[in-house]
């Protein structure tokens, strides 16, 4: 039970770091262009579905037989 701890509270942490990083990303773009900060609602789009991808293939490993 002690593992399963740390393996959630290092998953918190690294996407805690993941959305740091994304953030201080977009600020700079913003800060690049001159422009707000928003995401466009394509680019959303197109953000949902890469990470509903990730989460697949994090969920999926380990099943190759």
């Amino acid at each position: 039970m002690q593992n399963k701890g740390r393996i959630i509270l290092g998953g918190a942490l690294l996407g805690a770091v993941t959305g740091l990083i994304a953030a201080l990303l977009l600020t700079r773009r913003a800060e690049k262009n001159e422009t707000s900060t928003a995401l466009t609602a394509g680019e959303g789009l197109k953000l949902g579905v890469l990470v509903f991808g990730l989460l697949r293939a994090i969920a999926s490993l380990g099943d190759e037989k």
